[in-house]
């Protein structure tokens, strides 16, 4: 059942990237911080954002992250089923939950938010499921899927800006791009790159389509940056794909993120017709310890980034710091 729902929510993204993926606002990265309250979300919706947010409903895992790094996750009254899994214990015992794909939009107005950060993957379906929420007027501040590191930053700086932390979202986006611009530097040394697969699912009997990321993707960029090639960069955006395609693209690498296949490094070591792909044949295939870090859009696919970086040439990134790692992360 937990690879069913991996395989609709994937089906999801990549109806979402393609609708929304051209629609946010692609003004330029500033140094300094906007203190200036948005008049419209990342989606190019009007919006009136309250000049005090003292109550927040995140329905997105990467949004309700990022507004605990930033210290306010005392003030998140709502949070979608994905953010209770991971964030339960850092937010109040007692917040409501929402279904980020089919809300209930009476609930959440009787949570009087100031603010509601959704994501595009609650309009996978093409309809508005926030519209009545909206007619209500509470201020819905849509953020649709991220395509570019770039575009997170601007997304991480729009959250700060609404929630009166502009400052401290312009402090984190300017550790992810000096930490980008590090690796990208230490990158140009770089003299065979390695290829790389990417891998959300694994393929089974039941469910054989593998799914990856292809170009106009952060993923893919992400790969690039470490100097790596992806087997999928002429794809476009999220894809799926056969066994015989992956086996034919014959990567030195595999990287998954695919936490719902227990012992999944050894099933992919194992697939028959796999035996003569060369990172299977080399034991080159890894689980990210950082996996929701990469398929959640905000500062921490910088996590992944280095940790990708470091599997793929640890005599180059040996050395590289995380700067988002947390104690916990450290200590692992």
């Amino acid at each position: 059942m937990k690879n069913k729902v991996l395989v609709l929510l994937l089906a999801a993204m990549m109806v979402v990237s393609m609708i929304s993926g051209c629609s946010k606002d692609s003004s330029k990265s500033g140094s300094a911080a906007s203190t200036e309250l948005p008049t419209k979300d990342r989606s190019g919706n009007d919006i009136t954002v309250p000049a005090e947010v003292k109550s927040i409903v995140s329905l997105a895992p990467s949004t309700t992250e990022f507004l605990i790094d930033l210290g306010l996750g005392d003030k998140i009254v709502g949070i979608d089923t994905y953010s209770q899994f991971s964030y339960a214990a850092s937010l109040k015992e007692d917040v409501a939950v929402f279904d980020m794909m089919a809300p209930d939009n009476e609930a959440i107005a009787s949570l009087a938010p100031d603010i509601v950060f959704t994501t595009g993957m609650s309009q996978a379906g093409g309809e508005d499921v926030f519209a009545s929420l909206r007619e209500s007027g509470v201020c819905v501040a849509d953020i649709p899927s991220s395509t570019s590191i770039a575009e997170i930053g601007e997304d991480l700086k729009f959250i700060g800006t609404c929630v009166g932390a502009a400052d401290k979202a312009q402090a984190i986006v300017d550790d992810m791009n000096k930490t980008v611009e590090e690796i990208k530097k230490q990158a140009e040394g770089i003299q065979d790159k390695k290829t790389v697969l990417y891998e959300m699912s694994t393929p089974t009997a039941e469910y054989p389509t593998i799914y990856s990321a292809g170009k106009n993707t952060y993923i893919d960029e992400i790969l690039s940056i470490a100097g790596l090639e992806s087997v999928t960069k002429n794809e476009d955006s999220w894809v799926g794909l056969t066994e015989e395609a992956c086996i034919e693209m014959d990567p030195q690498l595999i990287v998954t993120t695919d936490l719902y296949t227990p012992d999944v490094v050894n099933i992919l070591l194992s697939l028959e017709g796999w035996e003569n792909v060369q990172a299977v044949k080399n034991g080159e295939v890894y689980l990210l310890v950082n996996s929701d870090a990469l398929n959640r859009p905000n500062q921490h696919v910088v996590s992944a980034l280095v940790e990708i970086a470091k599997i793929a040439y640890p005599e180059t990134f040996g050395d590289l710091a995380d700067p988002f790692a947390t104690a916990e992360d450290l200590a692992a």
